[in-house]
């Protein structure tokens, strides 16, 4: 059976729409994942925030109620019959907890004991990874294996298969060799 190695931040769980509301309300800004041309969030922020963006993510409660993309729950129960299934993320602080929470409550066919947490998923043995993050992608890639991406305007400059939501991603599934 196949190892497919999916990451929960943007790809599993909406976490741009809370992250940039929270900053938006603060900050009396506009935000969005649309106008993310790279992957340096502080470069798209006032400049008095700057990179306190990323202190978001250390804020209690942040992960904990995220909602999952559209589909998302629905193809990965489907998946779980078909592949080994893990879930890949990096976290920081408060995250850990609350991320092995969400995927205890949402993910249960799949289940906390197959949540991995690492800055360097290319060192995770798997076939392939599904991921948003420009730097996993390229660096999986560069590790001979397929590396798909959930398609965001920060990471457009990656080669590499993309999809745009998770039923694109279950198609693209049915014909990966």
């Amino acid at each position: 059976m196949k190892t497919i190695l999916i990451d929960m931040d943007s790809v599993i769980c909406d976490l741009m729409s809370e992250w940039h509301r929270r900053y938006n309300k603060d900050y009396q800004d506009n935000l969005s994942v649309e106008k993310l041309k790279c992957w340096r969030s502080e470069d798209y922020v006032k400049s008095e925030c700057g990179e306190k963006i990323y202190s978001y993510l250390d804020q209690p409660g942040m992960f904990l109620h995220l909602k999952p993309l559209p589909n998302a729950l629905e193809v990965l129960k489907r998946l779980s019959l078909l592949y080994d299934v893990l879930i890949v993320t990096s976290s920081r602080t408060y995250a850990y907890t609350e991320k092995e929470q969400w995927v205890e409550k949402n993910l249960p066919f799949i289940g906390k004991h197959n949540l991995i947490f690492s800055h360097r998923k290319e060192m995770i043995r798997g076939d392939l990874l599904f991921d948003d993050a420009p730097h996993n992608l390229m660096a999986f890639k560069n590790s001979g294996r397929t590396a798909i991406a959930m398609n965001y305007p920060y990471n457009a400059e990656i080669d590499v298969p993309r999809v745009n939501n998770w039923l694109e991603f279950e198609k693209w599934l049915a014909t990966w060799k």
